[in-house]
């Protein structure tokens, strides 16, 4: 792995906040890594103010659609809330739906079918909503690139208001009006939204039109949370103070959807990797699996004992998405070894019987053994549907595009991506797209890169500087959790191979300069063992968290690399 260290902040920044907060060098040096630069940006970012969320009138079109909503209520015109099928859209859908049907009984659902009506607006949803007499959709976390369909719609007498993040194009979408911060001449002045934090804006205004406050409304900023940890937005600005105060809403007081998927009392405070890891996935698989509007019946619902029949429904569908992954995610690295591709630039299997819910996350999970620009692909409606993934530096989106003479369509960003390819073009899509990474792929993009904040010694490691660290959290893009690095430590003896299947590795080691002895864990990494137990120096990448253990808290190392250094060098 490639250790790659982030650049240092100006020292005359870091002296100001370690005097003017009274804190170790080392938590001044990340602050001001951070861009933190004085008392009071360190006081905004330890403690997010709600009243800190910009006006949502100060976004392109929301004085429209709040109009048009307020319009629809008092001519009792019915009102589709529709939205993706990922975690973004069912939170999204559910935000809104929840707040609109409190007060107002026109208003329904509509999440479209992954395998019969695919991503974004569909035909099949605006005909729904035609014979069923809406007159408008408010459509969240899709239809930027919708256009055909608006018109469509307008067509059947249907009002469209899109609040979606994703980029525009160069048209934009003929809607009543477009919520999306990325637009061109929108004013308003953080970009980074999720789908559910558009969603959140929108009941944000509607709330300020009816001139009540804006405390009722801070518990839906639970399902803004998770859509922002599910879809990898930064936590920063605005989205850090909607993740603040939404994962304090689902420690104190969560929905009873969330609370009947996770189930179980945790010992430490909720973070956001704990959103990602647990409760994502489970709203994730009912659209895999079934149908995303499963997932909003659960997340809407008040009744916590109805919700427990929905989470175990979920659960249900999460355990066969979690078999389908494991059974396809071997049967493809079996096939790649069959083939002789190990040695290749970019990976791209098929099958036919593949589940087309979980291919990307397959496509992810190959990434992790074979490091490069992967499509899994599987048949579909007579075509063949692929999910793709890339590596940091490499811009899978640029590649499809060189390869879409092979192409049916194609669509998505530099990292993620859909395609459908005709049968007959199958092999000379893939040979094709190998050439293209072959030729185009950096030897960086080659290598897995673990970001560095700053070197450490165990002496720095104490209760304080790690109760600051803890305060710096929510983590996430933009805000990543601190990565440090120590040279010079060695295993004391007591190294050892832990885990069923022998696959982790738990750590205890001396820091040879100051002779502290840390402990630490180091996951899938049990082929490391003969490396530590050896005594030689060795240089480790890791992060500090805390260990309950039978009631006993300690600080740890979680190991994300380790690698030997120079035994010639005086530690």
């Amino acid at each position: 792995m490639l250790w790659k260290y982030k650049p240092e902040p100006d020292f005359e920044i870091v002296k100001r906040l370690q005097n003017e907060l009274n804190i170790p060098e080392k938590n001044a040096y990340l602050l001001a890594q951070r861009g933190i630069g004085n008392f009071e940006e360190a006081k905004r970012f330890f403690r997010p103010e709600i009243e800190d969320l910009h006006d949502p009138f100060l976004m392109k079109g929301m004085s429209k659609a709040v109009e048009r909503i307020v319009k629809a209520i008092q001519n009792n015109e019915k009102i589709l809330v529709y939205g993706d099928y990922d975690v973004d859209g069912t939170t999204a859908v559910s935000i809104v739906y929840s707040y609109l049907s409190d007060f107002y009984d026109k208003v329904d659902t509509y999440i479209p079918d992954r395998y019969s009506e695919g991503y974004g607006v569909s035909i099949q949803g605006i005909d729904y909503a035609a014979e069923n007499g809406f007159s408008l959709i408010i459509a969240l976390d899709c239809g930027t690139k919708a256009g055909d369909k608006i018109t469509y719609a307008k067509e059947k007498g249907i009002d469209f208001i899109i609040g979606d993040h994703h980029t525009p194009g160069d048209v934009l979408p003929p809607a009543l009006a477009f919520l999306n911060p990325k637009q061109p001449d929108c004013p308003y002045p953080y970009k980074e939204l999720s789908g559910a934090g558009i969603g959140f804006k929108l009941i944000q205004a509607l709330q300020q039109k009816k001139q009540l406050p804006l405390d009722d409304i801070i518990h839906y900023l639970d399902l803004v949370a998770v859509s922002i940890g599910a879809d990898i937005v930064p936590i920063t600005g605005e989205n850090r103070i909607m993740a603040y105060y939404g994962l304090k809403q689902i420690e104190k007081n969560p929905r009873a959807g969330l609370r009947a998927l996770s189930r179980t009392k945790k010992e430490k405070s909720l973070d956001i990797s704990d959103l990602v890891f647990t409760l994502a996935p489970r709203i994730n698989a009912a659209g895999r699996i079934k149908h995303g509007k499963e997932a909003v019946k659960l997340l809407v619902e008040k009744d916590l004992a109805v919700a427990n029949r929905f989470a175990d429904e979920i659960e249900l569908y999460n355990e066969k998405r979690r078999g389908y992954d494991q059974r396809i995610t071997d049967e493809a690295l079996i096939q790649i070894k069959e083939h002789n591709e190990e040695k290749r630039f970019s990976t791209v299997v098929y099958h036919p019987d593949w589940h087309k819910g979980v291919i990307g996350i397959v496509a992810s999970r190959l990434i992790e053994t074979y490091y490069r620009p992967t499509i899994v692909c599987t048949e579909s409606n007579g075509v063949i549907s692929g999910s793709v993934r890339s590596v940091p530096g490499f811009n899978v989106y640029d590649a499809l595009d060189a390869c879409r003479d092979y192409i049916i369509q194609f669509g998505g960003h530099k990292y993620a991506a859909g395609l459908t390819i005709a049968p007959e073009n199958f092999e000379k899509f893939k040979a094709k797209f190998e050439e293209v990474v072959k030729n185009t792929i950096t030897e960086s993009s080659k290598i897995p890169e673990i970001v560095i904040d700053t070197d450490l010694t165990f002496k720095d490691i104490t209760r304080k500087f790690y109760n600051i660290i803890r305060q710096m959290a929510p983590f996430g893009p933009g805000n990543m959790k601190p990565v440090f690095v120590t040279k010079g430590v060695n295993d004391t003896g007591y190294s050892r191979i832990v885990g069923k299947d022998g696959n982790h590795l738990k750590v205890s080691l001396r820091e040879l300069k100051s002779g502290i002895i840390m402990q630490g864990i180091a996951f899938n990494m049990g082929d490391k063992a003969k490396l530590v137990q050896s005594g030689v120096p060795l240089k480790i990448a890791y992060t500090v968290e805390e260990n309950n253990w039978n009631n006993k808290v300690s600080l740890q190392l979680h190991i994300k690399d380790i690698q030997p250094v120079n035994p010639d060098l005086n530690f």
